[in-house]
């Protein structure tokens, strides 16, 4: 299966991942061959990748905002968990894994792909259904950060009780009454962050197999965060502690 990835720093990244095969490199007829573009254009020349001159239009179709240039991939090559865990071993460090309960928005999932890469988490999970994969406008939400991260997708409680198994404490965010604070919470160490669904946040079963909930606290009028944001939050904050460590 073949898809195109749009934009110029998702192009960029998907090239520098090497982790795709590809096929064709479009860009639009009149674009500056300048920054992103010229790298873009010299990464394809040494690779020998075919590249085409093609409308702004015909880019327009194919993607949002797609900056003038489109790249034709294989799909996203997704790892088992057990690639995640030897990650983490091949680094030296404690696992730190972030956990996806059915997000279902794009958008969402690309700003959580986008943050865990930043923060240094040695993979993602998702599960296989009712839930966001990892789509051409996922790659283009994550800016790209989504072609050097390693995401599995499987049985998310079954997972938990795999990562448990590593050493690893499972923290899921809630927002109800009697979730632990953050700094009621150690985050550094083997660690799971558990972010839940947009609208009903965790399932039963994923709740209850999280060692510790944790609520951020919300001292304005709004009563929560989007899941990204507070999920990115989170994920900074186990960033930090784990430097202290």
């Amino acid at each position: 299966m073949r898809e195109w990835i749009t934009g110029r720093n998702p192009v960029m990244e998907a090239l520098a991942a090497r982790r795709r095969q590809v096929f064709k490199l479009l860009v639009a007829t009149g674009v500056d061959e300048k920054g992103r573009v010229a790298e873009i254009m010299r990464v394809a020349a040494s690779r020998k990748i075919p590249t085409e001159r093609v409308t702004r239009e015909r880019l327009e179709r194919m993607g949002e905002n797609p900056q003038g240039v489109a790249l034709e991939v294989s799909e996203y090559p997704y790892v088992n968990l057990t690639d995640i865990i030897d990650n983490a071993n091949t680094s030296g460090e404690d696992l730190f894994v972030l956990v996806l309960d059915l997000i279902q928005n794009p958008q969402n999932l690309g700003t959580l792909l986008r943050t865990a890469e930043a923060a240094g988490v040695h993979g993602v999970v998702i599960p296989q259904h009712r839930a966001a994969g990892v789509t051409p406008a996922v790659v283009t939400a994550s800016a790209g950060a989504s072609e050097h991260l390693l995401v599995t997708q499987g049985n998310i409680t079954r997972t938990l009780e795999q990562l448990k198994q590593t050493g690893a404490w499972v923290v899921g965010l809630a927002g109800e009454e009697g979730a632990s604070s953050p700094g009621e919470v150690s985050l550094s160490g083997p660690l799971a962050i558990v972010v839940g669904n947009e609208g009903e946040g965790l399932r039963l079963l994923v709740r209850q197999s999280c060692d510790f909930l944790l609520s951020l606290p919300m001292r304005g009028k709004i009563e929560s965060l989007n899941a990204a944001v507070a999920g990115s939050i989170v994920l900074y904050q186990a960033m930090m502690a784990r430097q202290k460590k």
